[in-house]
Parts: C-alpha cells; sequence; structure tokens
C-alpha cells in the first residue's frame, strides 16, 4: 500500500519498469495534492478574525476537502490493485471516480479566492490547475479502458457524461486562476 510508503518508495516504483503504479494511480495521486492545497489554505483561514464570517462554511468545505484527500489517497492504491487483478471493469471504476471526484474537488476552490486567507491565494490557483491535470490524466485511463472494453453503449454513456465534467472543470480552473491572477497582480 503505497498510501503508507514513502514519496520516494512511490515515486521509485513509477519510474521503474513495473507495470503498476502508472498514470491513473498517478492521476489519483495529483488529486490528492490539490484537495491537500485546499485544506491547506482552509486550515490557514479557520480561527482568523478577518474571516470569523465564513468560519461554518469554511468547516464543511474543510470536511468535504479532507474526505475527497482521503478517497483520493486511497484510489492511488486501488488503481495499482485494479491493474493487477486484470479485471477491465475495475481498471475502469478507479480512473472514473477520480474523474468524478476532481469536479467534487475543483468545485471547492471559487468560494475560496474571496473567503480564504489572501496569503495563501496563490495555493488555490494551484489546487485548481492540479486537479484539473488529475482529471485530464485519469480521462485518458478511462479512454483506455473503454476502448478495451469494446462496450459503445457504456463507451458513449461515459463520454457524454465526461466531456460534460471536462468543459466544467476547465471553466472553474480558467476563472480561477484569471481572479486569482488579478488579485496577486493588484
Amino acid at each position: 500500500m503505497y498510501k503508507d510508503e514513502s514519496l520516494k518508495k512511490y515515486l521509485d516504483d513509477l519510474a521503474a519498469k513495473l507495470p503498476a503504479p502508472g498514470g491513473g494511480s498517478a492521476a489519483a495521486f495529483n488529486a490528492a495534492l490539490g484537495t491537500g492545497l485546499i485544506s491547506m489554505v482552509i486550515n490557514f483561514t479557520l480561527g482568523k478574525p478577518k474571516y470569523a464570517e465564513y468560519e461554518e462554511e469554511l468547516t464543511v468545505l474543510l470536511e468535504k476537502s479532507e474526505r475527497l484527500r482521503a478517497e483520493f489517497l486511497k484510489l492511488v492504491d486501488l488503481d495499482v490493485t485494479a491493474y493487477k487483478s486484470k479485471d477491465l471493469k475495475e481498471c475502469l471504476n478507479v480512473p472514473l471516480l477520480v474523474c468524478r471526484l476532481c469536479q467534487e474537488a475543483i468545485e471547492l476552490c471559487p468560494g475560496l479566492i474571496t473567503k480564504g486567507n489572501i496569503n495563501l491565494i496563490s495555493d488555490v490557483a494551484c489546487a485548481a490547475i492540479l486537479l484539473e491535470a488529475a482529471f485530464a490524466a485519469a480521462l485518458f485511463n478511462v479512454g483506455i479502458n473503454l476502448k478495451f472494453i469494446g462496450d459503445k453503449e457504456l463507451t458513449a454513456s461515459l463520454r457524454k457524461e465526461l466531456s460534460i465534467k471536462e468543459e466544467a472543470i476547465k471553466k472553474i480552473r480558467m476563472d480561477t486562476e484569471e481572479k486569482v491572477g488579478k488579485i496577486i497582480r493588484g
């Protein structure tokens, strides 16, 4: 289980001539990093008098972020397990879940632009970028698994769902970058 190993061990195995971990696991790890940044911004905001009016809302956002971060960390290992199992449905389900959860996670970013600690505003943009990248990486893994499964109806349904998610995620990332950029540039 990589979640209990060092980063060095994970990265060494990722770089090695091993069948797994691979892109799906790395996508989940990237998403865990993005949600970790969201949690960090919230943790540095909670308890600050300047943001007291957002305390309850931020507490809820932190619970969501931490739930998602834990889920992404589980998916780092589940992707390895699914790949080793050779079960195509499992190989599809893990990156599909990463895609779906990335949308949930990135939706936490816009509120932090105005309600999060201004000193960590760049981390909000970094989180959105990491989550969009994780979605894109997982999307490729969904695509390759759909190709091998060969179920045209399932493929059409998932491509439609994920296309809608992709557009929503891109919009949130672009809006977040634009708004954070304006704040940073003053």
